[in-house]
């Protein structure tokens, strides 16, 4: 122990000048001597952090000397991500999307062939429908496998992200409830003037 207190003494000695206001050529001609004095306070610091630290504590002095690991509780940061594809199996999922996706290209093809709009084209290739309706802006459908997910761009509502509900047996966006078919039927004949029936 009075080795300890003899340390720390010598410690406060050595220390007591860089706590003044010396001039400033001070700092100048005694830099090797401010990071020697430095070094030995790291060292003291170390070897005596437990006398140093208050009763009932870990023996963490300083945050730069404490490396514990703090014990963070998993669920604290959010809710789990759902798994997706333990709701729907994979070729159960392409079978209900690739279904969806065609019948949506005729019905689509049907209701552009019913009255003319400029810049009007409908295409199908690698997973994705686009619809195309010119100066009143593009539809974009496409599979998400991962996710067993209808993703689909919309130029009046965004992008959305459909799951396949078993009870209703549709194509719905989980955060509003809302059917992927019904979306597009309202937002068709609000761009188009012309009603549409896709379901």
């Amino acid at each position: 122990m009075g080795s300890k207190l003899l340390s720390l003494r010598r410690l406060s000695t050595l220390l007591k000048p860089h706590f003044q206001s010396p001039p400033t050529s001070y700092y100048s001609s005694k830099f090797h001597h401010s990071s020697s004095v430095l070094l030995l306070a790291s060292r003291v610091l170390r070897q005596h952090s437990n006398t140093l630290s208050p009763p009932g504590s870990s023996g963490c002095c300083s945050r730069s000397f404490c490396s514990r690991q703090l014990d963070l509780d998993v669920d604290s940061q959010g809710p789990a991500t759902i798994d997706y594809r333990s709701l729907l199996q994979e070729d159960e999922f392409h079978r209900l999307a690739d279904s969806t996706i065609h019948d949506l290209q005729e019905k689509l093809e049907e209701y552009g062939d019913s009255f003319q709009i400029d810049g009007l084209d409908i295409d199908y290739g690698n997973e994705v429908l686009t619809l195309k309706l010119g100066d009143l802006g593009t539809y974009v459908l496409n599979k998400q496998t991962p996710n067993r997910q209808l993703w689909l761009s919309s130029p009046v509502s965004g992008p959305s992200r459909f799951d396949w509900d078993q009870n209703s047996q549709a194509w719905v966006y989980r955060r509003t409830k809302a059917n992927l078919l019904t979306i597009l039927e309202s937002e068709l004949e609000q761009l188009c003037g012309e009603p549409i029936k896709l379901a």
